[in-house]
């Protein structure tokens, strides 16, 4: 498996430019005495929050945190007078930060609101991509410089790898440095924890016909190939247990199994690529490999959790054990939703539907709809289930492919939101959105004609 360096990447166009507003950002923070920080809860909003904690703890200058799944009008309310406020992940595109009394500084990666003129980094300000080449918490490293491994987690939680732009720059700088590693191997999430029946059934990018949702076949298959994949006391082993030989016949007969398939010999081609490693935590499975890590982060945020996840980035003792236990919950969590979700996701023409509503959580049905390809998905999926306050929570997901093709989910959600009483919106590959449930037919019917009038554009 290559390790080798890739050549030095060019700084975008207006880099010097960016990197001016992350020193005056620094200086800003720095300054503070006792800031709020305002975080979202998923995994690049806790690795972020995260960032400037270490930065502040670093100064011994103390703070508070409060993270959120939306920075809404009574959040806003909530922390208006507070005197110094930070936000990560978040902030960004709220038009209402700009009535906030304090001072601001935001790190955030989501399109800019116009009216939002309180200090921010932001790639959109300088014409850099931040939904494919910066996240929150890259954003927040380049000004802070605190938890680098943090930074890369982040990018990898939000589907940024591999990394592009100035997410590339980040990886050059900490390979040049011995923090991460980024070598040519099997991509599919779960190499380290996951026995390989689980690692190659719960497979997605790419699904794996006959195999992907199915974990008997996945054995049987395993079986036919090397009977050294199990243990000789009991169970399968992982990934990361088998030696360079087993790799190589193991990713050998999954491109000739992707071969054999129809369209496979492209999906053949994204079996291997970079995974992110980090030889810090070379005896901690939960965080050696920036994919598990990141999933650990992705718990602790959508089981209510968060502060454990930030304790976890920031070294705290007994963090990472309780977050273990969570992680497992998490674990068995998504496998159900995922096993009911293979059942009773429907095809209606322009996406994939995906009731959950009084199935699968409110917190983790939008990673139950990443993990969905039913047949290697060439469409968006729509999933819902039910939020806290019996919302319609909305969660989409499209594929890197469909973005190239047009698709910008959340620029539609956005549009298809407005005139009915909710709020959405969120990257092009994947966004989210709360709709009121006697208004969730309205939505289904004029969302599809969003979509059709975004490919049809792109096509012209």
């Amino acid at each position: 498996m290559d390790d080798s360096p890739a050549p030095p990447l060019s700084p975008p166009a207006r880099w010097g430019e960016f990197l001016a507003r992350a020193q005056e950002c620094h200086e800003v923070v720095e300054r503070m005495k006792s800031p709020l920080i305002v975080n979202h809860y998923d995994c690049d909003g806790l690795t972020s929050g995260a960032i400037v904690c270490a930065f502040l703890e670093e100064r011994k200058i103390p703070y508070r945190i409060n993270t959120i799944r939306k920075l809404d009008e009574a959040v806003l309310n909530e922390i208006r007078r507070e005197p110094e406020l930070v936000f990560t992940d978040l902030g960004g595109g709220t038009d209402g930060v700009q009535e906030l009394e304090g001072e601001v500084v935001i790190f955030d990666h989501h399109p800019i609101a116009p009216k939002n003129a309180r200090l921010q980094l932001n790639p959109h300000m300088f014409g850099i991509d931040g939904g494919a080449q910066m996240c929150g918490a890259t954003t927040a490293y380049w000004s802070l410089r605190a938890l680098p491994e943090a930074a890369i987690v982040g990018a990898v939680g939000d589907v940024q790898s591999p990394m592009q732009g100035p997410n590339r720059l980040l990886l050059q700088e900490l390979q040049a440095a011995g923090v991460v590693q980024a070598p040519i191997d099997l991509k599919m999430y779960g190499r380290i924890s996951r026995p390989l029946p689980q690692l190659l059934a719960y497979a997605d990018d790419p699904y794996l016909p006959g195999l992907s949702g199915h974990e008997e076949r996945c054995a049987q298959f395993l079986e036919s190939i090397a009977k050294s994949f199990g243990k000789k006391d009991a169970g399968w082993k992982t990934y990361g247990e088998l030696d360079a030989e087993e790799r190589k016949k193991l990713i050998g007969a999954l491109a000739v199994h992707l071969a054999e398939s129809a369209g496979g010999r492209a999906a053949a081609s994204r079996l291997v690529g970079e995974v992110y490693l980090f030889p810090r935590f070379a005896n901690t499975p939960e965080l050696y490999e920036a994919g598990e890590f990141s999933t650990l982060m992705n718990a602790c945020g959508r089981h209510e959790q968060p502060q454990l996840g930030i304790d976890i980035c920031l070294g705290r003792a007994e963090a990472l054990e309780k977050g273990a236990a969570l992680l497992a919950l998490h674990r068995r969590l998504l496998r159900e939703g995922v096993e009911y979700a293979y059942a009773s996701v429907r095809d209606w023409g322009p996406f994939l539907f995906l009731d959950g509503r009084g199935v699968i959580d409110d917190g983790i049905i939008g990673v139950v709809a990443g993990m969905l390809y039913p047949g290697g998905r060439q469409k968006p999926i729509v999933a819902i289930a039910l939020d806290r306050e019996g919302k319609i929570k909305v969660s989409m997901r499209g594929t890197k492919k469909l973005v190239s093709q047009g698709l910008n989910l959340g620029l539609a959600l956005r549009e298809a939101c407005m005139p009915l009483g909710g709020a959405g919106g969120g990257h092009a590959i994947a966004a989210g959105a709360s709709v009121p449930p006697d208004r969730l037919d309205e939505f289904l019917k004029s969302f599809p004609k969003i979509l059709q009038k975004q490919m049809v554009k792109a096509g012209e």
